[in-house]
């Protein structure tokens, strides 16, 4: 269970990423749709794992090792943002959120 800091805490992280994924489109996306899905911050808010969610899907691996080479680029952006709402920019790591593939999936599964 989050407590309400952390929650207003990943709100924030994911606007704020959003908007820096949409600014620099050019140098982080490679022409794919990034969204950032969700943002789940530790109890101390120290940690961020940020779910995104790649469109298209295919390579989506070698795109988000493309995103790991510009985390400290992400995260100095991140931390002009939020400097004045958090004591210490979180650190933070991204994970492929393929809840849509899933349900794609499962789409496809269900109309054959």
């Amino acid at each position: 269970m989050e407590s309400t800091r952390q929650q207003k805490v990943a709100r924030q992280i994911q606007k704020d990423l959003g908007e820096i994924f949409h600014r620099m489109g050019q140098t982080f996306s490679q022409g794919k749709m990034v969204t950032i899905t969700s943002v789940r911050v530790s109890p101390d808010l120290s940690f961020a794992k940020v779910y995104v969610s790649i469109f298209p899907s295919e390579n989506s691996k070698t795109f988000l090792e493309h995103i790991q080479t510009l985390i400290k680029q992400i995260r100095n952006e991140l931390g002009k943002r939020i400097k004045n709402q958090v004591r210490v920019v979180p650190e933070i790591a991204f994970y492929i959120d393929d809840s849509q593939d899933y349900v794609q999936h499962i789409s496809e599964l269900l109309n054959k």
